[in-house]
């Protein structure tokens, strides 16, 4: 699978994942909450088994032991305190725009000569920052306006996402 056709399905699940959040705005954050925390209580009691299980002869048993008891305690919490674990993904959600931004528009920079519609990655990138720092601003907005940013974060990266994909393969097919 070509780079054009990697950007075309990044962006084709941005604009899917915009519908959804516009749609169900309280269904996407208790989604993440619901799936980070079931995540991090599979993974605890796997690694808790881990730990318990090895023989002594094997090192660092303890430390896995350790991480399950963390990783089921955390998913428990993450059931019993919703909001907080919402808020929490919240700024990770942010944090994590910032840096894909940061490293989109890094890349445009890097590939300015290489590729025509550079611009494109670097807008990407900017709306990424911007989401950021909007989610790390103002993260009491609430659910369903963080639901409406995130969506429209995912709809509108994921159509400019499409539109580089499309100039990329046009790139290449005029090329070859």
């Amino acid at each position: 699978m070509d780079g054009s056709t990697l950007l075309l399905i990044r962006g084709i699940v941005g604009v899917v994942i915009g519908i959804v959040a516009f749609l169900l705005p309280g269904v996407t954050i208790a989604a993440l909450v619901v799936i980070f925390g079931v995540y991090a209580f599979i993974d605890g009691v796997t690694n808790l088994m881990w730990g318990i299980t090895r023989r002594a002869a094997q090192r660092r048993a303890w430390v896995h032991a350790l991480q399950g008891v963390v990783g089921i305690a955390v998913g428990v919490m993450t059931f019993i305190w919703p909001g907080v674990t919402a808020l929490a993904l919240i700024m990770f959600i942010g944090a994590w725009a910032i840096v894909t931004g940061a490293i989109e528009v890094a890349a445009a920079i890097k590939l300015r000569k290489e590729i025509s519609g550079e611009w494109l990655l670097a807008l990407s990138g900017l709306l990424s920052i911007a989401f950021g720092l909007l989610v790390l601003t103002f993260p009491f907005a609430g659910a369903v306006g963080i639901s409406w940013v995130l969506g429209s974060y995912a709809m509108i990266g994921g159509v400019v996402l499409i539109a580089l994909g499309i100039r990329l393969r046009s790139a290449i097919v005029v090329a070859v």
